[in-house]
């Protein structure tokens, strides 16, 4: 790559047996230096180190988990509330 080249964007073209050579200089922006894991998403190909992956997972599963105690906890609350409103009825 020449020097002020956009490291976010490389044109290329797969071998005939369908190796590609990621550059170093995107391998080290990234830090890949460890296992890796490789899926297809939209249509695309992507790349990143199994870590980061795992690290994504736990905060979107973070993000999704907005309860306060346990599911039964909640349930049980729930249940009670409904039979107080049947009870005034």
């Amino acid at each position: 790559m020449a020097a002020g080249e956009d490291l976010q964007s490389v044109d290329f073209t797969p071998a005939k047996d369908g190796r590609v050579v990621v550059p170093a200089q995107m391998r080290n922006a990234v830090g890949w230096d460890g296992p890796m894991v490789m899926y297809v998403e939209d249509g695309r190909v992507v790349i990143e180190p199994r870590a980061h992956l795992a690290e994504r997972i736990r905060d979107e599963v973070a993000e999704a988990w907005r309860g306060t105690g346990s599911a039964v906890d909640e349930l049980i609350a729930e249940r009670r509330s409904e039979a107080a409103r049947e009870a005034c009825e």
